[in-house]
């Protein structure tokens, strides 16, 4: 397919601002892609665009709360006022907050856990889907985690299992759409530091302890030994999303060096 396997197409990530979404949106525009990038950390995600655009890529950024239905909505209305079509839709907002054993979680936590990690999908797949289905074609890809098979994250956990499901059951929904769905869900991955944090408050010596063993039992399952980065985990999205996985729908792929979830 060579290095401009998306020329003419039009693409949309979420949770562009950093970390994965970021690698998404500037491999996405380097094969071709007009990019539509979405964050609510707005200043941070003009700059992606900026960066984009300086290495001669189309994009347009947009702002959104994809905690909501009608944040969701407004995103792919401006999408398609943009560009007229959506061909890709990679949804990759969500993110653990919290690491700590099950009983340790308040209830709010709980909720805020799912409302980040499992609403943004379920909205964006919603109003993407539409705009698909009157194209009769379309590229989703969905971002899991291998947080289903782990240790203090499991309210984040289960979100990230209802974002696999919800591949596998939209899939079979979709196919004689000409739509695909699929899902990639990462590993132990260096982001580096955030530029937007997902808990701004101060942690304990206790949560500071958690965090490590979680890691340590990530990793300590991990064959390849090793963090993985958000450029493999890009490029996979890239795969997915692409013509050349014509003949996949409903599957998730684990970019975890080895482990599952």
């Amino acid at each position: 397919m060579g290095d401009r396997r998306f020329e003419n197409k039009v693409a949309l990530v979420t949770g562009s601002a950093q970390g994965i979404g970021r690698a998404t949106a500037i491999r996405l525009a380097a094969e071709g892609a007009k990019v539509f990038i979405v964050d609510r950390a707005t200043e941070v995600n003009a700059e992606v665009a900026g960066e984009i655009a300086a290495a001669g890529g189309t994009v347009r950024a947009f702002s959104a709360d994809l905690e909501t239905h009608a944040g969701a909505e407004a995103m792919v209305a401006a999408a398609v006022e943009a560009y007229g079509r959506i061909d890709v839709a990679v949804h990759n907002v969500g993110g653990t907050i919290w690491a700590k054993p099950f009983w340790e979680y308040q209830p709010e936590e709980m909720e805020k856990e799912i409302r980040r990690s499992l609403w943004p999908t379920l909205w964006s797949c919603r109003a993407v889907i539409p705009v698909m289905i009157r194209q009769k074609s379309g590229s989703i890809v969905n971002v899991g985690s291998n947080a289903t098979r782990g240790i203090y994250r499991v309210p984040y956990s289960a979100a990230k299992g209802g974002v696999h499901a919800m591949t596998t059951c939209m899939a079979l929904e979709l196919a004689d759409h000409g739509i695909r769905v699929n899902a990639v869900s990462p590993g132990a991955i260096d982001n580096g530091v955030r530029a937007v944090p997902r808990n701004t408050a101060p942690l304990s010596e206790q949560e500071r302890a958690w965090g490590r063993e979680m890691y340590e039992d990530i990793l300590g399952g991990t064959p390849l030994r090793r963090m993985g980065t958000k450029e493999e985990v890009a490029a996979t999205i890239c795969f997915f999303a692409s013509d050349e996985a014509a003949y996949i729908t409903g599957q998730t792929c684990f970019v975890a060096g080895g482990t599952i979830g």
